[in-house]
């Protein structure tokens, strides 16, 4: 797959020069059969996060309006077991949430060991849309990609598997999804003005997202770039890195899970012996 990953802090980006579109030669059958076999493993791959309870996963999804947020999520959690998933949309902050510091209202949404949070947008937001409308002074969105970095490390250090997502679609594919909304009574619930507004500040929240990306990359918490302008590649992309990353942990996983299966014999054992006297 043609993916650009993100793992070490520094490098500057620029969206301009990654492609928005599926790669030459993938075609949408086989990157669904490909999906689909990718979902099974994803299942197993959870089951077993799930019961040696050493790690966490943290996936954060971001995206222009439309990007396809909401699809991502339909289509990777749906391969999920609901047991141990959490979806959590962040919006603009309530009243309590602004009298907290700007990380407060994610941490507590962070995953348990052995489960899955998913972000449909995330504490990226306090470098993005707040640098764009001038929200907050300069000093102070600079200094909160420091914060977000030691944040995201603290959740690496204590077993989360962080993941982050941009989904890059084009300028042109943007408006058609826009579009495309008004004429879908199912879609209706979505229409908003303000996101035709902010296609205003295209270029602006284009640098705020190229200096988040570069200054928060970091080896146990990449970003990803998805080509988003294809929805059944933007899934491939995501189940494909997702499934990746787990299935680093999965040798460990097993030991955990035989040596809870010994012991859980042992105390069964040790219980059919007392029962029997």
């Amino acid at each position: 797959m043609a993916t650009t990953v993100f793992d070490k802090p520094g490098k500057q980006i620029r969206l301009d020069r990654i492609s928005a579109e599926p790669p030459k030669g993938v075609t949408r059958e086989a990157a669904e059969k490909r999906f689909e076999t990718l979902g099974k493993e994803l299942f197993a791959l959870q089951e077993a996060m799930f019961g040696a309870k050493v790690n966490s996963v943290m996936v954060v999804l971001q995206g222009r309006d439309g990007a396809g947020k909401d699809g991502t999520i339909k289509h990777v959690v749906g391969c999920l077991n609901p047991r141990g998933v959490s979806v959590v949309s962040f919006g603009v902050p309530t009243t309590e949430e602004r009298h907290h510091d700007f990380l407060w209202r994610i941490h507590r949404h962070s995953p348990r060991l052995g489960e899955f949070s998913i972000f449909n947008r995330s504490h990226y937001e306090d470098v993005l849309v707040v640098r764009v409308h001038d929200l907050v002074p300069k000093k102070l969105w600079k200094a909160r990609y420091e914060h977000i970095v030691d944040f995201e490390q603290l959740l690496a250090e204590h077993g989360t598997i962080v993941l982050k997502y941009f989904l890059h679609i084009t300028r042109k594919e943007q408006k058609e999804r826009l579009l495309e909304r008004e004429e879908d009574p199912e879609a209706a619930w979505k229409l908003n003005p303000n996101d035709w507004k902010e296609r205003e500040y295209w270029d602006e929240y284009t640098k705020a997202y190229e200096d988040a990306i570069s200054k928060t990359a970091a080896p146990g918490a990449p970003w990803v770039i998805v080509p988003a302008n294809a929805k059944w590649y933007r899934n491939l992309v995501v189940a494909e890195s997702i499934v990746a990353s787990l299935r680093e942990h999965r040798k460990d996983w097993r030991k955990r899970l035989e040596a809870m299966g010994r012991e859980g014999k042992a105390e069964l054992e040790a219980y059919r012996r007392q029962s029997r006297t």
